[in-house]
C-alpha cells in the first residue's frame, strides 16, 4: 500500500535548487528569486487522485492528477513549458517523469517518518528538499 501524503509539509532544507532551474533554462532573476523562498507544499491524497499544491509569497503551484494516467502539464508557473507527465506508485515512492525538451526531467517523493523529500531532476542535475508536517 502506497503511502500517506495527506497534509501540510513546511520547507526545512533545499540543496541545489539553482542549477536545477539553471538546468530547466529559467531566468536569473527569477532563480535567484526562487531560491529565497522556502515554499509549503499542501498534499490532499485519495486512493489514485493527488493534489499537490506548492504554495510561496512569489508564485503557486497546483498540480492535480490520477496516479498512472499520463496527461499534459501545463508549467507556465514554473519555466513556460508543457510535457506530457506520468506519476506512479514506486514501492513507497511517487515518482514523475516529465516528457518534453528537457532530458531526465521529472521529480520523485517520498516520506521518512514526519518528513516529505522531494528529489528533482532535470538534464542530468539532481536537487534535493526536505519538508516536515506541521
Amino acid at each position: 500500500m502506497p503511502v500517506d501524503l495527506n497534509g501540510y509539509w513546511k520547507m526545512i532544507s533545499s540543496d541545489n535548487f539553482e542549477d536545477y532551474l539553471k538546468a530547466l533554462d529559467v531566468n536569473v532573476a527569477v532563480r535567484k528569486i526562487a531560491t529565497l523562498l522556502k515554499p509549503d507544499k499542501d498534499i490532499s491524497h485519495d486512493g489514485d487522485h493527488i493534489v499537490i499544491k506548492t504554495l510561496s509569497t512569489f508564485k503557486n503551484y497546483n498540480m492535480d492528477f490520477h496516479v498512472g494516467k499520463e496527461f499534459e502539464e501545463d508549467l507556465s508557473g514554473v519555466d513556460d513549458r508543457k510535457c506530457m507527465t506520468t506519476i506512479s506508485w514506486d514501492g513507497d515512492k511517487l515518482v514523475c517523469v516529465q516528457k518534453g525538451e528537457i532530458e531526465g526531467r521529472g521529480w520523485t517523493h517520498w516520506v521518512d517518518g514526519d518528513e516529505l523529500h522531494l528529489e528533482l531532476r532535470a538534464g542530468g542535475v539532481v536537487s534535493q528538499q526536505v519538508f516536515k508536517k506541521s
